[in-house]
């Protein structure tokens, strides 16, 4: 026996063969889909209301397809009333039903029985036997269009990939879903690669019951093969032009390809000069050769200004601002000056920088100034940078020259140190999402080398270097594991006078909870904290949710530890622990953490917003 199914039926392009099969079984006569009228014989007279109990035998998978489509389940629930002539015209037509259904997901062969109780309330039994699942036994692709020309370029290797990307090999389960996904994905691969206005000219699966195989043939056409022509720019009001046109990243006449607007996209949202973006074609087969691309640009406010107001537990209240022009003085540049002040520490920070180059790189220069009061010290920190950074959605790269004077003053009296360095931080991403990630990890590298003077100790050379890691794994239960660990060093001899900046100092949200911000580190004879030159952290976190209902507010548990020391030989971590709630917000992970550190035997509450480096 040997059946086929055309293009332009059901199964071949797609539609739901079932839904059909459920139009035509309401159509049905007793005599037609129920041979032998048993059923009939079997059930209550026509002037009856027939109430009914449906009872389907059947794989799990499959008996939830039944129950879903059946007519007799529909009208199953106590609710619902039919008379007994339409019942016995219901059990008649679920046979045929029911085999139709299955062959949506392979099943060419199944044995079906109905069984009609003869009292009220009737219960009535489908039992269904799907038999072997058909298998692919062989697959043919053939091209047209474009694509097909050897004079096309990458034309040939394109072909092989979608030969060999194309799911439904010799062997692989037949299902109405997975053949309409492969057409879909197939297609979707050729649109993306230069081909934007290719269809299925002809596609096919012809079923072998007698074998339980199905053999796949079709037929793409490409279309032309389209070429990017000239920007077609709206929406610019205040920004230059030239800062959109530098970022586009293809030449005019170079083939289309999806990942192109794309990444042309992100670069323009990454300028932060507009906050509405949007790249597209609109291809034709008259215009492939040159298809202008569309950019459809709003500008983002050129000035923005806000205000904070926070309290901490180790720090007390602080309020804050932060002004953005994204062209002052007419100049294609953007600055940013950031102002905060609090109880034991203010600062204040200037940063230009201009608008991103072709290849995403932006010159940056900055100057910060720091005020810190710890118990009876006083540290004044200026800072000053001039680099440039490269940002892209994997990795950043950050290379900058660095000077810094630092005053410090306590009651024996007043140190003058200061820093001049070359640096070179690199930071790499490979995470499902920057902003909720539950799989994967971010790194960053900081290296750097210069020279520190003091005025009460030596002069003299010095290198640094800060890793950090965070990673992200989702575990089977819905439990959800984190880490993260920090390492940190300066190089120096020791007599050389390091300004305080440049040294460390432990604990707080981000480093070990339990303890205050900075609080973990070598102090002096008065309880001043110096910093250290060395430092490590670590954390570790399990988080699950609290309910089926609310999956991203979380419960977490956490072990923290870590210390910073003036070198490794005097290293002495302590640790923490606790328990916390994460809730995962579109702006990021909120997390309340309640952390015990058993040194100082006591509670510390801490407060974050956190986002994936």
């Amino acid at each position: 026996m040997k059946s086929t199914w055309h293009p332009g039926k059901t199964l071949v392009q797609g539609g739901f063969l079932g839904l059909t099969a459920l139009a035509l079984g309401g159509c049905a006569s007793l005599a037609e889909m129920f041979p032998g009228a048993a059923a009939a014989r079997a059930a209550p007279s026509a002037t009856q209301i027939a109430e009914y109990q449906l009872d389907v035998q059947a794989p799990p998978a499959l008996r939830t397809l039944l129950l879903a489509h059946l007519d007799l389940a529909r009208y199953a629930p106590a609710d619902q009333h039919v008379s007994a002539q339409e019942l016995g015209r219901l059990a008649a037509a679920a046979p045929q039903q029911a085999r139709e259904l299955v062959e949506t997901e392979g099943y060419f062969n199944p044995q079906v029985t109905v069984n009609l109780g003869r009292e009220l309330p009737a219960k009535v039994t489908l039992s269904l036997i799907p038999g072997p699942q058909a298998k692919v036994s062989n697959t043919q692709l053939n091209f047209a269009g474009a694509i097909e020309s050897p004079e096309t370029s990458g034309s040939l290797p394109l072909r092989q990939r979608l030969l060999s990307h194309w799911p439904m090999q010799p062997g692989h389960v037949f299902t109405q879903k997975a053949w309409a996904e492969a057409k879909t994905g197939l297609l979707n691969q050729t649109r993306a690669q230069g081909y934007p206005l290719a269809h299925w000219a002809a596609t096919a699966a012809q079923v072998r019951t007698e074998t339980n195989s199905v053999e796949l043939t079709l037929r793409l056409d490409s279309g032309p093969l389209v070429r990017l022509g000239e920007l077609q720019i709206e929406g610019l009001l205040q920004q230059p032009r030239s800062s959109v046109e530098r970022l586009a990243g293809f030449e005019t006449g170079a083939p289309y390809t999806e990942k192109a607007l794309l990444d042309f996209q992100e670069r323009l949202i990454k300028t932060t000069l507009f906050d509405r973006v949007s790249v597209d074609i609109q291809p034709q087969a008259a215009n492939a050769e040159a298809t202008p691309v569309s950019v459809r640009l709003h500008e983002a406010p050129l000035q923005q200004a806000t205000l904070s107001l926070g309290y901490q537990s180790s720090t007390g209240p602080r309020i804050g601002g932060d002004y953005l022009n994204r062209h002052p003085f007419g100049l294609d540049m953007r600055s940013r000056f950031k102002l905060n002040l609090g109880q034991d520490k203010k600062t204040a920070d200037l940063e230009l920088s201009s608008h991103p180059q072709a290849d995403m790189q932006r010159n940056l220069a900055s100057v910060a100034v720091e005020q810190l009061t710890i118990v009876e010290k006083t540290t004044l920190n200026l800072r000053a940078r001039l680099g440039r950074i490269r940002e892209t959605d994997s990795q950043d790269h950050l290379y900058y020259l660095e000077t810094l004077r630092a005053r410090e003053t306590d009651p024996q009296g007043q140190v003058r140190a200061g820093a001049i360095s070359v640096n070179s931080q690199w930071t790499r991403r490979r995470l499902d999402s920057l902003l909720l990630p539950t799989d994967g990890y971010a790194a960053s590298l900081l290296l750097g080398l210069g020279r520190a003077d003091n005025s009460v100790a030596s002069s003299g050379l010095f290198g640094q270097a800060h890793a950090k890691l965070y990673a992200y794994k989702a575990f089977a239960g819905g439990w959800w594991g984190s880490a993260r660990t920090e390492w940190a060093q300066v190089f120096a001899a020791d007599p050389i006078g390091l300004p305080e900046a440049l040294r460390f100092r432990a604990g707080g949200d981000e480093s070990v909870r339990g303890h205050g911000q900075g609080d973990l580190g070598p102090k002096d004879a008065d309880g001043n904290p110096t910093g250290g030159r060395v430092l490590w952290t670590g954390s570790v976190e399990l988080a699950h949710a609290l309910t089926a209902d609310m999956p991203n507010v979380l419960g977490a548990a956490f072990f923290d530890a870590g210390q910073a020391a003036s070198g490794w030989r005097g290293f002495k971590p302590v640790h923490a622990y606790g328990l916390g709630l994460r809730y995962r917000s579109p702006l990021g992970t909120m997390k309340l953490d309640l952390a015990r550190a058993p040194e100082l035997q006591r509670w510390r509450i801490h407060f974050t917003l956190g986002v994936a480096m």
